[in-house]
């Protein structure tokens, strides 16, 4: 039983001292760049695809939409208002 004990202590010990993973994606750019390799990661730092796609021309990246981009979701008020004529 004590060594049970000891091991849970062990592998929980050994998991607090794992790196932590910080927010991956940026709300500030619409697209992102995801590098592959042994640490895969992605890099918020584009404003357009095509400015992604050069920058991942020759590597092992794909460009992809930033699904946290912080003005995606911000609706236009002309585009959403009803106009009522009197009746």
């Amino acid at each position: 039983m004590r060594v049970l004990a000891l091991a849970i202590l062990a592998i929980g010990a050994g998991a607090a001292v794992a790196p932590a993973q910080a927010q991956t994606y940026d709300p500030s750019y619409p697209v992102c760049l995801h590098v592959y390799g042994r640490i895969s990661y992605y890099e918020c730092r584009y404003t357009s695809l095509p400015q992604c796609n050069m920058s991942a021309s020759g590597r092992s990246a794909q460009c992809v939409i930033n699904p946290y981009y912080a003005y995606a979701g911000v609706p236009s008020a002309h585009r959403n208002k009803r106009y009522r004529s009197a009746y």
